[in-house]
């Protein structure tokens, strides 16, 4: 039986408030267990909590990013759970009239694009953190604790629809949703801190049904890696599931990486097993249209309008744009390269940057910020391919000198320390291909009985008699001219 994966995904967003969202307590990660927690964090009697308009600022931000309404009023709720970490032993969230309803966030999978509709995003307070592992007690055994510093911190729970097909799609929308909030101010996106935590809602249905099928979710992955692994594993224990006759369960699971498996953590809650109800201690969130007006008017240029732009204004493909306008650092750095180059040649720009700086940045474990060859000395070094100087093969080995900061990262200072300076002379060049068809007379045979690859080799000989430096064009050009004559 063929099988369609049905994916929706909840995604808690850690805002970037230097307070939490109710009290005046940091939000300061790193600092020891329970100091950022005050009476209002806890709930002691007395305490009143107060909406924090930065977290607000932050939700209006993203539901104009995203193209959804942002309510005029929104109500806060208490989600009432009994868990240790939680000390209130209610969460305030939003759950009838969330603050942002509706949207879409495109993206591209593989070079399809895809748009993903939104249901919501709502604000609400993160809970404590239980630690089990190799916790200490007060007197020296092995026990678990309660880390409150976190409760309270504001969160926005961006909510998809679940139209995400495969666990490659979820991770480029968690990819795009990961960039935008990012690239807003909005979250620093730290997934090792815990500031961008995913959920996954995974379901199997025969192809062709209508009707979804028992969905699972996979709780609090905080990697993409181990949120497709985590999604792949869980597609393929409910298709056995379902074949060798049981039925799924509606639960939330939590994904064992070093086991590369899901397991059940709980039974399922849906909404009425919360009891949600009106905090009686917060008024109805009211966002007034100039309000929107003020927040849209310090939004940055979005990253879908800087990918037209970079398909209109540099001639780009598409998938091209999207990747280079995946981060606000990286779109700066390519648009400062493009600039410096002559016109026309921001394609060149574009491949170096999605093609050996990328690669060379994913190798080092570096981020383009980190980048030891600025845009200025990168343009410098593309600017003597386009002039003829070195080829594009040579410019690799002059760009890996600059990253290492061989002769202050100078690209015409390698270039001429190192003899790299490319062989243009028609003269020189067509002496070389003499000597190379006179050695290499069963070759050159070969190519004349209709073997193309012998083309490749006689060039491979050329290259390597000139030592890379001769221009690659002109030896194609030549070498074609003679075999043919």
């Amino acid at each position: 039986m063929a099988w369609e994966i049905v994916i929706g995904l909840e995604t808690h967003t850690q805002l970037s408030t230097q307070t939490k969202i109710f009290s005046g307590s940091s939000t300061h990660y790193g600092a020891l267990p329970n100091t950022q927690a005050n009476e209002v964090d806890l709930a002691l009697p007395g305490s009143l909590p107060v909406m924090n308009r930065a977290a607000v600022d932050r939700a209006i931000r993203f539901g104009l990013a995203v193209g959804a309404t942002v309510a005029p009023r929104s109500i806060f709720a208490r989600k009432n759970y009994f868990y240790p970490d939680s000390p209130k032993n209610y969460q305030i969230s939003q759950f009838e009239i969330p603050v942002v309803l509706g949207g879409s966030l495109s993206f591209f999978v593989g070079d399809t694009e895809k748009t993903v509709n939104l249901t919501r995003a709502h604000l609400e307070e993160d809970a404590g953190k239980s630690l089990h592992d190799n916790f200490v007690g007060p007197h020296g055994e092995s026990s678990s604790g309660i880390d409150l510093n976190r409760a309270g911190t504001p969160l926005l729970e961006i909510v998809s629809e679940p139209e995400m097909r495969s666990a490659a799609e979820a991770v480029a929308y968690a990819k795009a949703l990961h960039s935008l909030v990012v690239w807003l101010g909005i979250c620093d996106g730290n997934m090792q801190e815990g500031s961008f935590r995913v959920d996954a809602n995974v379901s199997v249905r025969p192809e062709g049904q209508k009707e979804f099928g028992t969905r699972c979710e996979i709780k609090n992955v905080n990697s993409f890696r181990f949120l497709e692994r985590a999604i792949q594993y869980e597609v393929r224990r409910q298709i056995e599931l379902i074949e060798d006759g049981g039925k799924v369960v509606q639960e939330t699971r939590l994904y064992d990486s070093d086991r590369d498996e899901t397991r059940s953590m709980r039974s399922k809650e849906d909404a009425h097993d919360y009891r949600y109800f009106p905090d009686p201690d917060l008024p109805p969130l009211v966002i007034a249209a100039s309000w929107i007006e003020e927040v849209r008017q310090s939004m940055p240029e979005l990253p879908s309008a800087l990918r037209e732009r970079f398909v209109s204004e540099y001639g780009l493909a598409a998938v091209d744009a999207a990747q280079l306008s995946s981060s606000r650092e990286l779109a700066g750095y390519f648009e400062e390269v493009a600039h410096a180059l002559p016109a026309g040649q921001a394609k060149l720009a574009a491949n170096w940057l999605m093609g050996e700086v990328s690669a060379t940045l994913n190798r080092e474990e570096k981020t383009i910020t980190q980048c030891p060859v600025s845009a200025k000395a990168l343009a410098a070094l593309l600017t003597r391919i386009i002039d003829g100087t070195i080829s594009n093969k040579i410019a690799r080995d002059v760009f890996a000198a600059m990253w290492l900061g061989e002769h202050g990262g100078q690209a015409d200072a390698i270039i001429q320390a190192k003899g790299l300076t490319q062989i243009n002379d028609t003269g020189a060049i067509s002496a070389m291909i003499d000597t190379v068809l006179a050695e290499q007379a069963t070759i050159v045979a070969e190519y004349r009985a209709g073997k193309q690859k012998a083309f490749n080799s006689l060039v491979g000989q050329i290259m390597k008699a000139a030592k890379g430096k001769a221009n690659p064009q002109q030896v194609n050009d030549l070498l074609k001219a003679k075999l043919d004559a």
